[in-house]
């Protein structure tokens, strides 16, 4: 299997895609002032603490107060690696929330769920900051190593390390009298989980990283001191250095960028944490759009349709709702050879397969309700759950899949920290009143853009109109006048804008003049 990252860098938007052996499995979208917020750390001060849910409101600079339930302060929830990898630590009772918070209490959180529809940010005190090969846990004494590990020779081999590691450097930080003993060995300051990508790491990458980490930790403490109520005192990497720490593998083929500028930083930052995987990062010079050469733009617009071809002529219907998300899956012109079991059991086989697909690619969370087609063997719905279970092994996120319903419905869960895919890209349609969806105007602008370039490297022309819905136009030349100077500069040719009432908010044209 050969798997490669692109890296895609305009102005004012970064895309991440995962493509393995030529299809898109993961998208990730970061636009510059609407960064996601899961795994900064900030200052906050409790607005409300409200005992009939066990919960406070934390005021921490965001546009809605962000949640913190109790069991977030009272025991330490299973700490996630950014993977969906997660190590469970020491229960401990809740406490009523009363006795663990006071309004206008000064108080330091981090992010654990972007804000979500109209929820606000889930927030925990218990924190963690991630690193190549470790996640650090600064208010525990844990060392937990991941559950994708499986080795047990490995588990305990990686576990000893991270000891022995982060015992000597809190030896070297404070004395070896101040470090404090556990089983005749120092004890680590501060606790560990280890990241899936740290196996078979020798001893000196863990060492780097947990030096890193710790120095990390002590700019973030000097900042706490410091900072006012609603600042952010720490902040997670972006998400090109983001997808290179947490998605780069050995069995990554290369990781191509379009911006030379971000490739070097790349080269900079994984030389420096990823010895020898440096080399895999290269910079795309191509005339022709990076995702464009890969077939990932068409794969991004089908990721918007409900229905989902297979292969062998059926089809799923995936429907997203604020509860949950459901997929209906259908035989579609799909006749078989044998008999129906047969034609059913084959088409639910390749439905397993792709929902995964389409699970990790839309960033579906939350609860999903898969409905194969029934089937009467059990054998079937054995082999097609454990299709199922094995396609979702390669997801980064947490996901649980039961076993068959008695109205033989597949029940799952998928981890969920940022908005899907669809609710990035789209808003409820204005004109059908909310029962379909458009793309943002900000989106169709960002795509007005990438064609500006494709045809002016197409073709020759010293200016160029763009015809646009209104809603678009005005976007344009107030919100991105400056991304359009840059543009201009950029191709050193000039672009005007006009609106047209007949074109939809999707709608556009670039006309060569």
């Amino acid at each position: 299997m050969t798997e490669e990252i692109l890296v895609n860098v305009t102005p004012r938007e970064t895309r991440v895609a995962v493509v393995e052996n030529g299809m898109l499995q993961e998208l990730h979208i970061e636009r510059g002032w609407a960064r996601g917020v899961v795994g900064n750390i900030y200052k906050g001060k409790v607005q409300r603490v409200m005992p009939g849910m066990q919960a406070a409101f934390i005021e921490i600079g965001l546009e809605r107060a962000a949640f913190l339930h109790a069991a977030d302060i009272a025991k330490p929830p299973p700490v996630s690696n950014g993977e969906g990898e997660e190590a469970p630590l020491p229960p401990a009772p809740t406490r009523p929330i009363t006795e663990l918070l006071r309004e206008g209490q000064e108080i330091v959180v981090q992010v654990v769920k972007d804000p979500i529809g109209s929820k606000g940010a889930r927030l925990t005190t218990q924190l963690s900051i991630p690193s190549r090969y470790l996640v650090l846990l600064p208010r525990a004494r844990v060392i937990g190593v991941s559950a994708r590990i499986e080795d047990e020779d490995e588990r305990a081999r990686l576990k000893a390390l991270v000891v022995g590691c982060a015992a000597e450097c809190a030896a070297a930080r404070s004395g070896a009298a101040t470090a404090g003993e556990v089983d005749g060995s120092p004890a680590p300051t501060h606790g560990y989980i280890v990241r899936t990508n740290a196996e078979s790491q020798p001893a000196e990458a863990l060492a780097e990283d947990i030096a890193y980490l710790g120095r990390a930790w002590s700019l973030i403490e000097a900042r706490v001191a410091k900072a006012r109520v609603g600042e952010r005192v720490y902040e997670d990497l972006s998400l090109p250095m983001r997808a290179v720490r947490d998605l780069m593998r050995k069995d990554v083929e290369r990781v191509k960028v379009d911006s030379r500028e971000t490739c070097e930083r790349l080269r900079t930052f994984a030389a420096q944490f990823m010895p020898g995987l440096d080399e895999k990062i290269e910079h795309y010079s191509g005339a022709r759009p990076i995702f464009d050469l890969y077939g990932v733009e068409d794969e991004i617009g089908r990721a918007l349709d409900k229905q989902v071809p297979l292969k062998s002529g059926g089809y799923l219907v995936i429907d997203q709702t604020e509860a949950m998300t459901t997929i209906d899956v259908n035989t579609g012109s799909f006749l078989g050879q044998r008999n129906l079991e047969e034609t059913v059991y084959r088409t639910n086989l390749e439905a397993a397969q792709s929902v995964a697909r389409q699970l990790r690619l839309r960033n579906l969370g939350g609860i999903i309700i898969i409905d194969f087609i029934d089937m009467t063997d059990p054998e079937h719905r054995r082999q097609v759950l454990r299709q199922l279970e094995k396609a979702m092994a390669r997801d980064h996120a947490k996901s649980t899949v039961y076993e068959f319903s008695p109205l033989g419905l597949v029940e799952m869960t998928r981890k969920r920290t940022t908005e899907s895919l669809e609710r990035q890209l789209s808003e409820a349609c204005h004109e059908c009143g909310g029962r379909g969806t458009l793309k943002t105007p900000e989106t169709v602008t960002y795509e007005i853009f990438r064609e500006i370039v494709r045809q002016v490297r197409q073709f020759d022309a010293q200016r160029l109109l763009v015809i646009a819905s209104p809603q678009v136009v005005v976007r344009i030349t107030d919100e991105e006048s400056a991304a359009v100077a840059e543009l201009e500069e950029f191709l050193g040719k000039s672009i005007r804008f006009q609106a047209d009432e007949q074109y939809s908010q999707e709608q556009f044209d670039v006309v060569l003049l």
